[in-house]
Order: structure tokens, then sequence, then C-alpha cells
């Protein structure tokens, strides 16, 4: 299984008043991941836009272990969990600078055309995508 990394240093604004990041900025985090991996993989997700391709969000989860604070750096681990040539659920676990897992999560997804938002085969259309996919999943 291929596991992409990406740091990201926790921001003023990303935090309410206990210097703690707010919750919905992992789900911003989780995108970044998201975007990380498929580069990682060789390909690019705003090319894939370009395209006329989109991978909207069907269903995404998250579990709070520990807090995250102002100054420190979140390392996100992003993993491919399923994959069926349509469908996409993409892992992650969310940890501090010191090792500690602060949230893990799940998003799922399918690949649409922008202008029917009718789902479209990645087995079909992009065939080396699909192979990386397959070769990186759990």
């Amino acid at each position: 299984m291929f596991v992409s990394t990406r740091e990201i240093e926790v921001r003023y604004a990303e935090t309410d008043q206990m210097g703690v990041v707010y919750h919905a900025n992992y789900l911003v985090w989780m995108e970044l991941g998201r975007t990380q991996i498929i580069k990682d993989l060789g390909f690019n997700y705003a090319d894939l836009e370009k395209d006329g391709i989109l991978s909207p969000v069907l269903d995404i989860q998250a579990s709070y272990k520990k807090p995250l604070l102002y100054g420190q750096t979140a390392i996100v681990k992003t993993w491919i969990d399923e994959y069926d040539g349509l469908r996409v659920n993409y892992g992650y676990e969310i940890f501090n600078d010191e090792g500690d897992l602060a949230v893990t999560g799940l998003s799922k997804h399918v690949c649409v055309k922008k202008d029917s938002f009718r789902p479209l085969s990645i087995r079909k259309k992009y065939p080396d995508l699909h192979n990386a996919y397959e070769k990186a999943k759990k």
C-alpha cells in the first residue's frame, strides 16, 4: 500500500480562541492529502478538471483523537483505501509533529463528467491513472 505524506504548518487562522485547530480545517487538510497522493502517483488533479472531470465527495468522516495546536506541524498521511475503477475511498491519518495521532478519516468519491455529473469510468478513460490506483491501493 502506498502512503502519501504532506506536512502543513498550523496557522493561527485555523485555530479557535483556545489555540486548537477548528474541526472543519481537518477536511481541508484531507483535500490537500488527496491532491498530494494524486501528485505523488504522477498525475495532476487540476489537469483532470481541465479535461472536464470532477471527483465530488460522496461521504466523509473524521474521528478526532487529540487536538492539534497553533505552532505545531500537521502531518497528513493519505492512502487509497478502496478503488473499483469508478469510485475511490481515501483513508487519512493526521499526526502532530511529535507523532501523536490527532485525526483519522475516510472520504468517498466518484469521478463524474463536469457538464452532466454522470459517473465516469476511470478504468476506461484514464488507464494510466487506473493502473496507478490499482498498484497503490490497500
